[in-house]
């Protein structure tokens, strides 16, 4: 008797050990989620919200079976992801306005009128070319009808967000005018200039505060005067789009070789 009391005297009840031995797994497997957690967008660390609350209110442990499922991001997406916030606002600009030229392109061939009309990027912005032939009769700085259309349908694509500057010129070849309405080639492409800006402008959503009209005459040709085919290629109405910041289009260059 006096042997089975002192070996009850020394038993030490153990049984705190799970408790705390189910904290410390719990701990470790919160630090382990909330490791996993730092690259987590929102949709996914609210559905992580909702299972810890699940599971700390008297749900399944969070060692047991669950049918909750975690779905950590993809490394694809976060490196693309990385990869679009790393762009500077000079880069994202480039590729802003390519994509508008590339949305224009896509029109002059759906409509057939790579004849007609060109764009080109340059780093001063991007310019739209409409030959005069199309918008305006021989002398006159009266937009024609088909003139006209090309600028309603050229209008929706100088809507950006955020809005550009943009500058329309009117020029003229080198032959000297012959029309009593205007006394030089100055005054022509300027009134043709001003006409076709007013006719993008009937587009409200268009800012007029953002737009200028010039006229060059035949100072700015954009091929040599040697031939009728060049002459009608010089008169011209161009769109230039302006950049909000500094481009360097020498980087389409690189990238395609990259």
């Amino acid at each position: 008797m006096r042997r089975n009391r002192q070996r009850k005297q020394h038993h030490i009840d153990e049984s705190w050990l799970l408790p705390y031995s189910d904290l410390l797994t719990l701990l470790l497997a919160l630090f382990i989620v909330l490791f996993a957690m730092s690259e987590v967008d929102t949709q996914k660390y609210k559905e992580l919200s909702r299972v810890f609350q699940n599971e700390f209110s008297g749900g399944q442990g969070i060692l047991e079976e669950s049918n909750h499922s975690i779905e950590l991001p993809n490394k694809v997406d976060e490196d693309n992801k990385e990869e679009e916030k790393q762009l500077t606002p000079n880069e994202q600009e480039l590729k802003d306005l390519q994509e508008v030229q590339n949305q224009m392109n896509k029109y002059i061939a759906e409509k057939g009128l790579h004849d007609k009309l060109d764009t080109k990027l340059t780093d001063e912005g991007l310019l739209i070319s409409i030959l005069n032939d199309i918008s305006f009769d021989s002398g006159s700085a009266e937009v024609s009808t088909n003139g006209k259309q090309i600028a309603e349908e050229v209008s929706e694509f100088l809507y950006t967000d955020p809005p550009h500057q943009v500058v329309v010129s009117g020029h003229t070849d080198d032959r000297p005018i012959n029309y009593a309405e205007f006394t030089s080639n100055w005054e022509l492409s300027v009134t043709r200039a001003v006409n076709f800006m007013h006719l993008l402008l009937k587009n409200e959503k268009l800012d007029p505060t953002k737009f200028s009209a010039k006229g060059y005459g035949p100072h700015q040709p954009a091929v040599p005067n040697s031939s009728e085919k060049n002459r009608a290629k010089n008169r011209r109405v161009e769109v230039l789009i302006l950049p909000n910041y500094e481009i360097d289009t020498q980087n389409i260059d690189r990238n395609k070789n990259n």
